[in-house]
């Protein structure tokens, strides 16, 4: 099977974790062309960029709103996507362990979102930064991979992962060094960019806050994708054999009651499934443990 095959199986699957590393390759590529055409070509002055990042500025946010998306996918230095996408590719892993591809499109997207929100509302409110409100541009995966990173860490945070230099680190100290980080590097450097971290990382700790309590925030956007999904896609008609009768369920169909009762028991068994794990580790569970939380991960 050839590279191209490979993607388009990927695509066709139903695997977001790989659809979004494809759409943050896709873009960089796509920034990187246009700069080899205008260089070329003699156009300057002319650059792609400025509507894709998201404005600080709310009068220019109002002309280019679609932004606050397109942001969380834009790239224009190699060593930027190549660092936000190892990291993604690690922690979004071990994110599907527990959790389901329609999660991780949720909490990339809303993390992203978050991050936006907070990067705007910084430059805006606070004195330090309306110099450069006007003019400032935010782009980059970071807020969208920072949700990834704290939802996991907020899930499992006894869970270990191995560091270069620093051996076995349980994730909830990961995580707070992460976020510290970022605080105290808000004054030093990209400022935004650091402000914009912590938007995310609130989103995907709220996130698995809300998911322990039985509540998935990010269904909404689950609902909004799924109805633009099948919106724009191709009607069928329907072939209806004359002599041929539909066939009557065997089964009657579950009342309310039922299916909530029913809903709630598996997310209690899940719940018990990921204290386990977050007191002693993934290893601690047992295979049918295991199988029942990678089937739960794959319901969308």
């Amino acid at each position: 099977m050839s590279i191209i095959d490979e993607i388009k199986y990927s695509l066709r699957g139903r695997n977001n974790f790989n659809t979004l590393i494809y759409i943050n390759l896709g873009v960089f590529l796509l920034i990187t062309l246009s700069k080899i055409i205008v260089f070329f070509g003699g156009f300057s002055g002319f650059d792609i960029v400025p509507y894709l990042a998201v404005p600080a500025d709310p009068d220019t946010l109002a002309n280019r709103p679609w932004t606050v998306i397109t942001y969380m996918f834009t790239h224009t230095s190699f060593i930027h996507i190549l660092f936000n996408l190892m990291v993604f590719f690690w922690f979004g892993r071990l994110f599907l362990q527990f959790l389901s591809q329609r999660q991780m499109l949720g909490v990339y997207i809303m993390g992203g979102i978050s991050g936006a929100a907070f990067y705007i509302l910084a430059y805006n409110l606070i004195p330090a930064f309306s110099f450069a409100s006007l003019f400032a541009l935010a782009l980059g995966a970071s807020a969208s991979v920072m949700a990834i990173v704290i939802a996991v860490a907020t899930l499992v945070p006894n869970q270990e992962v191995f560091m270069l230099f620093f051996g076995k680190v349980k994730l909830k100290y990961l995580a707070l060094v992460i976020i510290a980080i970022d605080l105290i590097s808000i004054p030093i450097g990209n400022a935004g960019g650091h402000i914009a971290h912590l938007g995310g990382a609130l989103l995907g700790y709220l996130f698995v806050r809300y998911y322990r309590k039985g509540t998935d925030i990010t269904i909404w956007l689950s609902r909004f994708l799924y109805g633009i999904k099948e919106f724009f896609k191709p009607s069928k008609e329907m072939k209806v054999k004359p002599n041929k009768k539909k066939k009557k369920a065997s089964t009657r169909p579950e009342t309310d009651m039922e299916y909530n009762a029913r809903k709630k028991a598996e997310q209690d068994e899940i719940d018990k499934i990921l204290d386990k794990v977050a007191q002693s580790g993934y290893s601690s569970l047992s295979k049918d443990e295991k199988e029942k939380l990678f089937k739960m991960s794959n319901k969308s």
